[in-house]
């Protein structure tokens, strides 16, 4: 479990430190993808079945999972959680999710509470994430600290420690954002072939229909520079979605752009993101094509489970960035 603060702690902490990675070659605790997704339709399908739920309850809390009270709770608690298909959604998101890149990006004070053992997914995780703290717990079985009086006890006591050592201001601003870069395919022979007045009237609607597209999905203009814009969002979903939209509305217009995303630890400075991460997102978006959304690996993973699609556009090496970048286009739906 990862706590990132006393705020977002969860009410029942839950062991068990993992996050989802499907290319890392140091990464050893992988279960088999068949295994995973023939697991994943079977949970669908029985998903709202007691047997199936006791059978969970059995595996997830085996100190209580006898008894009435708890296993009438937990049928309960699952029934209303999750629908059947939501379920299938989650599983197959869990099995496309590969954050590994990101974990570096954390720069908030980060609790993990381990079971008992060898180095395994919690040491990973903490060697991944800037001064992780490493809280190892009793042995119990499960999943649950809450049904295990000493789990419980020391997870609380673990996690008061934490907070009373989070008093003072971080020691850097930065954060982790999505980059949108847009610009106009063309823009220098088209503003000479309609002239000034054409084209600043042109001009003056393509950045109403941006601007619109990114109040829309609640991204923030950075800049604009004369026929592109610099945008920054929340959630990488929401970037491409607003991207996409983007493009489909200035196509209507007679406009092709081209974007591209990228999702990465950016600084802030005097209100404006800078950062590797921005040069990124610029440099993808200047490889994209005519009418094209290009998004990095990062992106493509952070939305597994979105209903976005992407064609594999393969590796390419970013002017001025080191190493190669796997990108991908948004297959328009």
């Amino acid at each position: 479990m990862i706590e990132l603060s006393a705020i977002d702690a969860p009410r029942e902490p839950v062991t068990d430190t993992y996050h989802g990675v499907v290319v890392a070659d140091d990464y050893q605790w992988l279960e088999d993808r068949d295994s995973k997704a023939t697991r994943a339709w079977t949970g669908a399908q029985d998903a709202r079945t007691r047997a199936y739920l006791e059978g969970l309850a059995r595996e997830w809390a085996p100190e209580v999972a006898e008894d009435d009270g708890f296993q009438d709770w937990f049928v309960w608690h699952m029934r209303r959680s999750l629908s059947p298909g939501a379920a299938l959604t989650a599983f197959r998101a869990e099995m496309e999710l590969d954050v590994g890149d990101v974990l570096a990006a954390v720069r908030v004070p980060t609790l993990i509470l381990p079971r008992p053992a060898l180095p395994g997914p919690a040491h990973y995780t903490a060697e991944r994430i800037r001064g992780a703290e490493l809280a190892e717990l009793p042995a119990f079985e499960g999943l649950y600290t809450w049904v295990h009086e000493a789990a419980h006890e020391a997870t609380m006591a673990a996690t008061a420690r934490f907070v009373a050592g989070l008093a003072g201001p971080a020691a850097t601003e930065r954060v982790l954002a999505t980059i949108l870069f847009t610009d106009i395919v063309g823009s220098t022979e088209l503003a000479a072939r309609l002239g000034d007045t054409a084209w600043r009237d042109l001009l003056g609607h393509h950045h109403a229909i941006v601007r619109r597209e990114l109040a829309r999905y609640h991204g923030r203009e950075l800049d604009t520079g004369g026929d592109g814009f610099f945008a920054a969002f929340d959630g990488p979903a929401r970037a491409v979605q607003a991207a996409a939209s983007v493009r489909d509305s200035l196509s209507a217009i007679g406009l092709e752009v081209r974007a591209g995303v990228h999702t990465g630890e950016c600084e802030l400075s005097d209100g404006k993101i800078v950062g590797i991460a921005v040069s990124i997102g610029a440099r993808i978006s200047s490889l994209a094509g005519p009418g094209e959304v290009l998004v990095s690996r990062t992106v493509k993973d952070l939305v597994a489970g979105s209903g976005l699609r992407f064609d594999d556009r393969g590796e390419h090496q970013l002017k001025g960035i080191p190493d190669r970048w796997h990108l991908f286009g948004l297959v328009s739906t």
